[in-house]
């Protein structure tokens, strides 16, 4: 095994090649989107751990923060119940403590790691989805109000604006900076036109449904960031800019959508219960 503070394009192609194995036995992706963003920027570590071949068997990423650190970590599944999965646990336990790990999917093999080396759970992110070929109702947006696209370069600033109000008891998606938003412009994936922006008669903005689409054999769409200013609270604009994203992503062909939403925020899995979203799985971080 070996720390690294960056990786080469040819490491992080492994280690993406690492987590695609995994997910297409698991079902679900084994890393976190963010781990994908600082592959390469030298502001976390990685462990690798490689086989006698050379071979990439295991990797771990390793974020610090005030309460210790937050780790996310895969072993490819031809090199599982070999103990590998524990060494790496150990190495991160080793960097940082308190520890907490993400298990995406919470399946067995993880969930049985987890209580062998003393972590408890201490949060669920609950993975939601529904069809795009059910129909789907027209968003009613309050008087004043229009949905109009992101124009990149313009409304960075506003909408660092709402999404920090929004988010600002959420231990990621609060504090965003410019670097954040411009690291995800930069990404395949982005799509202007389907970052949507509801503003008021002055064009200021009141809300955002950042939708994403995941490429591959059956494509995916996402509600990626869905906010609403605190001012704008109770005018029910986040089920209309959920409608309105759900019709955009149907509009480029797509026939699922999913979503993330923290198991105890509970209005946010209502509203998502009554627009026809239903619980996929959950994603559950363990401490020690």
């Amino acid at each position: 095994m070996s720390w690294r503070t960056d990786l080469t394009a040819a490491e992080a192609d492994e280690v993406v090649a690492l987590a695609a194995a995994a997910e297409a036995v698991d079902g679900v992706a084994p890393l976190g989107e963010h781990v994908f963003l600082h592959l390469r920027d030298g502001d976390t570590v990685h462990l690798m751990a490689r086989d006698a071949d050379g071979s990439l068997t295991g990797f771990a990423h390793l974020e610090y923060d005030a309460e210790g650190g937050s780790a996310e970590l895969v072993v490819h599944p031809e090199h599982r119940r070999a103990g590998c999965g524990r060494q790496l646990v150990e190495a991160l336990l080793g960097r940082a403590q308190p520890l907490r790990a993400w298990a995406h999917g919470n399946h067995a093999g993880a969930v049985a790691l987890a209580a062998r080396l003393g972590f408890k759970p201490v949060r669920e992110l609950r993975r939601m989805g529904r069809s795009l070929l059910d129909p789907i109702a027209a968003p009613e947006l309050p008087d004043g109000v229009r949905i109009r696209p992101f124009a990149v370069g313009v409304d960075e600033a506003e909408f660092l604006r709402v999404n920090n109000a929004a988010f600002d008891w959420h231990p990621e998606q609060g504090g965003w900076t410019v670097s954040d938003v411009t690291l995800r412009e930069g990404e395949p994936w982005f799509d202007a036109e389907g970052f949507l922006l509801a503003v008021d008669r002055d064009d200021r903005l009141l809300g955002f449904h950042w939708t994403k689409v995941h490429g591959g054999a059956e494509p995916l769409g996402e509600v990626y960031v869905l906010g609403v200013d605190p001012s704008a609270r109770g005018t029910r604009l986040g089920a209309a800019l959920t409608l309105a994203g759900l019709e955009h992503l149907r509009g480029r062909g797509l026939g699922r959508v999913m979503l993330y939403v923290e198991a105890d925020n509970g209005a946010a899995i209502r509203l998502y219960d009554r627009l026809g979203f239903m619980l996929w799985d959950s994603d559950v971080s363990y401490e020690r």
